[in-house]
């Protein structure tokens, strides 16, 4: 079987599962094991999903894996039908694969206006102003491979970069201006507290997490002028969840957000 082939089966294999909310007890084929052949999968999954993209999540790659893979984040596809938009004090049913991997991750949420000339910004202040609001959130992180993260950053690319869903929260006031790193975040599961951090872990930060993203998209010849929504990369950690679960993630001085986590089930 060609490179090629085995792409096409693979993310077959990983589009099928999730359209039938069910497992993959084993990954789907021979896992890639650099980032051009992850994301050559990712790319033909979106093909034969065929829903529309909303946004796009981002994820650190850590050491030593970033040197060896030649990149220190990653990045998967947030479909429309994935997203939820909630006022303060909701806390909708987010669907994972509950036989698979699933998490939830307190992010940042950034918008790329429409209108992005394709330019990769260079600094802060010029990512800041190709962007049109930020967010308060919550990644919904979740695969039919139970296997998704433990091995390693090609297979999470390959499926989506792991990716089941997005909570959008309430605008973060001042975004213009805000500094990120000052402002600390807890997550909470079950009203117990899991972790608490600020962005300054967070390689560049947010900023830097959209810079990567764009310039990602570039080199992959996808087109983002119609504007995207960016989720960050988690603040506080990956923390793993299981249905029944409620997440609560706190923005200190901007709100909090959460949601139930839910079991998918097939429409």
């Amino acid at each position: 079987m060609s490179s090629n082939e085995q792409a096409r089966t693979i993310a077959g294999a990983f589009v099928s599962a999730r359209r039938e909310m069910r497992a993959l007890a084993e990954y789907p084929g021979e896992a890639p094991s650099d980032l051009a052949a992850a994301y050559a999968i990712q790319d033909l999954a979106i093909g034969l999903d065929g829903r529309t993209v909303a946004g796009w999540k981002v994820g650190r790659i850590n050491v030593p894996e970033d040197t060896r893979l030649g990149a220190d984040r990653l990045t998967g596809p947030i479909f429309t039908d994935s997203v939820v938009t909630v006022a303060a004090a909701e806390a909708p049913e987010m669907p994972v694969f509950a036989r698979g991997f699933a998490a939830a991750e307190a992010e940042f949420l950034l918008h790329v206006a429409p209108g992005w000339d394709g330019v990769v910004p260079a600094d802060d202040e010029a990512t800041r102003k190709v962007l049109d609001a930020v967010h308060i959130g919550i990644e919904v992180a979740s695969s039919p491979y139970p296997g998704i993260n433990a091995d390693g950053p090609p297979v999470t690319v390959s499926d989506f970069g792991n990716n089941a869903g997005m909570v959008i929260g309430p605008v973060l006031e001042g975004w213009e201006t805000a500094t990120f790193e000052a402002i600390t975040v807890r997550f909470e599961i079950d009203g117990q507290e899991i972790a608490s951090a600020t962005t300054a872990t967070m390689l560049d930060g947010p900023l830097g997490a959209v810079r990567f993203l764009l310039a990602n998209l570039a080199s992959r010849g996808i087109d983002c002028s119609g504007g995207t929504w960016v989720s960050t990369g988690a603040v506080t950690g990956v923390h793993p969840v299981v249905p029944g679960q409620r997440v609560l993630a706190h923005f200190e001085g901007h709100g909090s957000i959460g949601c139930k986590i839910a079991a998918a089930v097939p429409a």
